[in-house]
């Protein structure tokens, strides 16, 4: 999950290395480093904390080199701290290394190497990489070191490996872990992502696992790990360095909020036929006539994209008619899953690297079964993979916290129950309801962006709880678990999701007037049920905000606070409903001064176990 950025070419690498580990910041921030070849000799700067630090550290440092690798860590093993920050150089010094995931047997590597007389200086398993590469260096091929090292790992790495006295070479290589080549003008960047790359180039090729880049003056070459030619294809990147800024807003993750009337129409352009009540999802082309056949679907994830899952779940279920479970990925890759011929498999992914979410791709498709994926990053491992799939279209996603990822992945799943629903029960009139009702929530998102003032006087009130109850039903108890999720990923406060009905069983005890409840009350089939929960909430001295449907008045009886959503179909609600609650958690973090984009120990791109 840590950021990786090197760059070879004609000029200086400093300044765009520190560019594009701001860039990858939201990948990890518990330490960074540096390192350029100046006149045959490594300049090596590290620090604990974040990017500014290393900025500050480097500060009128000379450091006139063309080429250079740099790191921001998010911390596996050992200690966030300055010896523990990469890059690692191995024993001679000649080799200095970034890495990007575990080595699961580092442990009997690195005892080893110890025997061997190595001495090292840091607590993480990269430094026993680095060590190894040392060891093997020994002709002035780096490319060949690495291969020999890489032959003994075991675990997961995106790395890229520089020689102090071979200051023309750089090499990657990937198994598990994200790299991206950046192609420019007589010069490469090397990446976790293409953040890092945008702002000097949109061509791009995307590693496979077990691959490995050499990148020159004289160009590039890639190449399985043992040494087999490979081509890979040249790519555009669909968005330009403008997505990545934050105009005129605070923070990143407001910015996605605020943008996701457009995210959720760029799901559906082109996609949602509203005159004929149908769908098309192009991507999904391959599998059309599977589609006809399956019986049982299978919905795959992690954190934000498992709760659009559940959301799926029910939409699906409801319309579509079709028997659909949903699974956390971490728990489906260690368990013997059945999967029959007419099982379908999902994975959603924003990142499309999802370590957990790769691996139970990666299991369903050794049981036979067909994979698709729902993904935002294109050329992604998920999106390679697959037997076929959606992408969001959302743009990058740079806060830590996922916001408009989520209701793409809402909206696209909204557009496989009407696919899926018109080729089994749903009449043409209905589909055209449907997709009308569909194709108005874009508006409607953006009428409830406009009450963002309102929902910080709210926030204001309650900043200071540190505990909070989320209540929603039927199609809204998926967004009572994101909205929880939310508030604890970017204030800290402690919060829970239920369905409301649960409350009874257990988290009643905990009400009083110091724990707010959060509860989606909309006019849907079980609104009364939910007004009875409310009802039980303030028996007991507990506070309430209320997410409602404009036009219910009956609703502020029963409640504290309301914030009000446009009417639609209750099984698009949670794209609506989840709003108010998107803002509530940003503006409980800004008033408790929270680091909202770069919420501690979480990373965006979660690409280990």
């Amino acid at each position: 999950m840590c950021g990786i950025v090197g760059y070879i070419g004609k000029r200086k690498a400093y300044p765009i290395l520190m560019e594009g580990l701001s860039a990858l910041e939201y990948r990890g921030y518990d330490s960074a480093g540096i390192a350029i070849v100046d006149r045959a000799r490594f300049a090596v700067h590290k620090v604990k904390g974040k990017v500014d630090a290393l900025k500050e550290q480097t500060k009128g440092k000379r450091l006139n080199g063309t080429i250079g690798v740099a790191h921001t860590r998010w911390a596996t093993h050992g200690a966030p701290s300055q010896a523990n920050a990469h890059p690692h150089k191995d024993a001679s010094g000649r080799i200095a290394l970034v890495h990007n995931g575990i080595i699961e047997n580092y442990t009997t590597l690195k005892q080893k190497l110890v025997n061997d007389g190595v001495t090292f200086r840091s607590e993480t398993d990269t430094e026993v990489l680095a060590q190894l590469i040392g060891k093997y260096y020994t002709n002035g091929d780096l490319a060949k070191a690495v291969r020999r090292a890489l032959a003994e790992v075991e675990g997961t790495f995106g790395i890229a490996v520089l020689a102090q006295d071979n200051p023309t070479v750089l090499v990657g290589a990937r198994k598990g872990s994200p790299l991206v080549v950046g192609i420019g003008d007589d010069e490469y960047i090397l990446a976790s992502d293409t953040s890092a790359i945008v702002r000097h180039t949109n061509q791009v090729i995307y590693l496979k696992d077990n691959n490995l880049v050499v990148l020159s003056a004289d160009g590039y070459s890639t190449t399985t790990l043992d040494n087999r030619h490979v081509s890979c294809e040249v790519q555009t990147l669909e968005y330009g360095a403008e997505a990545l800024a934050k105009d005129a807003y605070d923070h990143f993750m407001l910015k996605e909020i605020m943008e996701q009337p457009e995210t959720i129409r760029n799901a559906m352009r082109g996609r949602l036929l509203v005159d004929d009540g149908a769908a098309r999802l192009d991507g999904l082309n391959l599998v059309l006539n599977e589609l006809r056949r399956i019986d049982r679907l299978i919905l795959v994830a992690c954190g934000t994209s498992w709760h659009a899952a559940l959301a799926g779940e029910y939409i699906i279920e409801d319309m579509a008619g079709i028997p659909v479970e949903v699974e956390y990925a971490s728990e489906f890759r260690y368990r013997n899953p059945i999967i029959g011929p007419n099982t379908l498999v999902f994975v959603i992914s924003q990142s499309g690297e999802t370590a957990d979410t790769l691996a139970a791709l990666r299991e369903a498709a050794h049981k036979g079964a067909t994979v698709l994926g729902i993904c935002n990053v294109v050329g992604s491992s998920i999106a390679r993979e697959t037997h076929g799939g959606v992408y969001l279209h959302a743009g990058p996603e740079i806060g830590v916290a996922s916001t408009k990822a989520f209701t793409s992945q809402i909206t696209v799943l909204s557009l496989l129950m009407i696919l899926l629903g018109r080729m089994r029960r749903i009449s043409s009139s209905d589909g055209v309801s449907f997709a009308r009702a569909l194709s108005r929530i874009p508006g409607q998102v953006e009428k409830i962006l406009k009450q963002n003032d309102a929902v910080k006087k709210i926030a204001r009130i309650y900043a200071r709880h540190n505990n909070f109850l989320y209540l929603g039903r039927s199609y809204n108890f998926p967004v009572a678990l994101e909205g929880a999720l939310k508030l604890k990923e970017i204030s800290y406060v402690h919060a829970e999701g239920y369905a409301a009905a649960e409350m009874k069983h257990g988290p009643i005890a905990l009400i009083d007037r110091d724990m707010p409840s959060v509860v989606i009350a909309i006019r849907d089939s079980v609104y009364d049920k939910v007004i009875t929960n409310m009802q039980e909430i303030r028996a007991r001295g507990g506070k309430i905000i209320a997410v409602a449907t404009e036009g219910d008045k009956s609703i502020a009886r029963h409640a504290d606070h309301v914030l009000y959503i446009p009417k639609t179909l209750p099984i698009f609600s949670p794209l609506l409903t989840v709003i108010p609650l998107q803002l509530l958690a940003y503006h409980i973090a800004a008033l408790r001064g929270c680091e909202i984009d770069q919420p501690r120990n979480l990373a965006k791109s979660v690409t280990v176990e």
